[in-house]
């Protein structure tokens, strides 16, 4: 039956669509044959025959009979006065030969039907606008097609047959709609979806659309959607009582569906650019501050009415300064993008995602217990690991991030559920980075630990040149810092010991044998070997621009030119390992 009823709608739109083409073409053919009457109807007299009055006739007889069937009746009706007109020139018996006689009959209808032409045109160009109306109106359909995948509705009314066919048509346009046929069946999807909009029906049996008024209006992660009401009553106080309470639009029974499609559109269109405009981030796309602090408490309150777990992430980009120092912050703003896109595409329909500042996000996950939420962003996290999350002009951009994850528990604020997924954020820092950390009550044992790891293990810098002297008083000028050394003599030698063992940091010489820097590092791009935690300082006797734009496409985080100053060396290594 399902099938059945959608075949047929589907026949109707084709046809509707086949008669709006042919209207079209119509009217592009009536303007002709309006441009060839006006010739005619302005014949001289030496032109003037019983031919060019008897093509007059055929034309608006034309005009009467096709008109009307693509929909321009009074079109036809004019034509149909005109062939009334100018019916004497098909009756050959009736008039003279003469071409006297032909030319005052011809003057006559002239000046009695000029009037009617004169209407004909004004009524083509109304029809004209009124298509050219229709194709605006498809343009913002076409919009509204756009605008419907993903968006879903709520239609909420007892008569079956009304709400079925509203789900039919609603769902042709590409909505997503669920229906209820009474206020109890409208809550328990309320509570298990989220709409963009909802119509309701007031006469509803055994509770009536204003309970439901109640419901939606006092929930505040309800509030805020648009409410269309559909109403067999055309009562002014019902309308009026209804926008009060928060309706956003009042449609009454019986209406055209084109104008129900229209009205659902506009609040649609509205309320999404409303949303970009005041909840939107509008770098990256996701939620901002403003809406996850609204959204916050609404989800809380939430759970206190129907209680269930919830956890929070809290999530930054590591070495994300780096970024922005190396490459600029234009690079910068596409990774943070390529980012939220990454975790948006890779989250449910219920869980929220905002940018907290900076290159700091946070992921609300209603439902979800802690240890679920911590695997959930460890999931994410080797989405990461799979590729680049943004490209630019053919350099591909690897990054990864250091997440803590908080349940929530009764009790406590909505600042100190924040503070507390930060701290394990700051820990997964401590650790390491690159990794999900979930918080516990006591989280000083595991950051001793991670300070005592810390200690434990010193950061490694290879100093690659052939020069040994050089090598020699930069081991000498840095053997302070809390670091040890390797050295190669070579960009072979400098390959195979990133290949082989972690180097925190690489002063790399440009200009070598065997393998020169530029060489060992189009070597590690090339075989996809380039660790991402390393960074690369390069030193060089060139001060060409070409060698610092290729160091950059290459992964060079800073670049030097011999002589350089050993106060300014030592201060790019603290930098780049972070002990400053």
């Amino acid at each position: 039956m399902a099938l059945r009823h959608t075949t047929q709608e589907e026949r109707i739109q084709k046809e509707a669509r086949l008669m709006k083409e042919g209207r079209k073409r119509y009217v592009v053919e009536l303007r002709k044959q309006l441009d060839r009457l006006r010739e005619l109807f302005a014949s001289k007299n030496e032109n003037i025959t019983f031919d060019v009055a008897l093509q007059i006739y055929r034309l608006v007889h034309t005009l009467k009979g096709s008109a009307p069937m693509f929909g321009f009746v009074r079109i036809g009706d004019i034509a149909e006065k005109l062939v009334q007109q100018w019916e004497w020139a098909q009756c050959q018996e009736s008039i003279s030969s003469t071409n006297t006689s032909v030319i005052a009959g011809f003057q006559t209808t002239v000046s009695e039907g000029t009037v009617w032409l004169q209407q004909l045109a004004m009524e083509l160009d109304v029809y004209s606008q009124e298509l050219d109306l229709d194709d605006k109106q498809d343009q913002k359909l076409l919009q509204g097609a756009a605008l419907a995948p993903g968006c879903r509705l709520l239609v909420i009314d007892d008569d079956e047959v009304l709400r079925s066919y509203l789900v039919r048509r609603l769902t042709l346009e590409g909505y997503i709609v669920d229906d209820a046929h009474d206020v109890a069946g409208a809550q328990k999807l309320l509570r298990e979806f989220t709409y963009d909009l909802i119509t309701i029906d007031l006469m509803m049996h055994p509770q009536s659309g204003y309970e439901l008024f109640e419901f939606v209006k006092e929930d505040p992660t309800l509030k805020w959607i648009p409410l269309v009401v559909l109403s067999g009553r055309s009562d002014i106080h019902d309308k009026v009582r209804c926008f009060y309470l928060g309706a956003d639009d009042y449609v009454t029974k019986p209406f055209q569906y084109e104008e129900l499609s229209a009205r659902i559109y506009g609040l649609l269109k509205r309320t999404k650019n409303f949303e970009q405009m005041a909840f939107r981030d509008p770098l990256t796309g996701a939620y901002n501050r403003r809406y996850f602090d609204h959204q916050i408490l609404a989800e809380l309150q939430r759970i206190q009415r129907y209680p269930s777990p919830i956890s929070l992430a809290f999530i930054d980009i590591d070495r994300f300064k780096s970024i922005n120092d190396t490459h600029g912050h234009h690079i910068g703003d596409i990774v943070l993008q390529g980012l939220a896109h990454l975790l948006q595409n890779h989250l449910r329909e219920t869980d929220l995602l905002a940018r907290f500042g900076g290159e700091e996000f946070v992921i609300v996950l209603p439902g979800v217990l802690g240890a679920d939420a911590k695997k959930v962003m460890e999931t994410m996290l080797q989405h990461t690991h799979a590729g680049p999350v943004a490209q630019y002009d053919g350099q591909a951009f690897h990054i990864t991030f250091s997440a803590g994850v908080c349940e929530w528990s009764d009790g406590i604020s909505v600042a100190e559920w924040i503070r507390r997924a930060d701290d394990a954020m700051y820990s997964a820092k401590q650790c390491g980075r690159d990794r999900v950390l979930l918080y516990a009550d006591d989280m000083s044992a595991a950051l001793s630990e991670v300070s005592a790891a810390t200690e434990t293990r010193k950061k490694t810098v290879l100093i690659a040149d052939d020069d040994r002297i050089l090598r020699s008083i930069l081991v000498s000028k840095l053997q302070h810092l809390p670091v040890q050394f390797i050295e190669a003599v070579d960009g072979e030698e400098a390959y195979s010991i990133i290949k082989g063992q972690h180097v925190d940091l690489c002063i790399l010489d440009g200009v070598m044998p065997r393998l020169d820097g530029f060489g060992m590092l189009e070597k590690l791009k090339r075989e996809e070997a380039m660790p991402d935690e390393l960074h690369i300082l390069m030193l060089s006797g060139r001060s060409r621009d070409e060698d610092m734009s290729r160091g950059q496409q290459l992964g060079v985080n800073a670049y030097m030119n011999k002589p350089f100053s050993m106060v300014e060396l030592e201060f790019k290594v603290k930098q780049m390992l972070e002990l400053a």
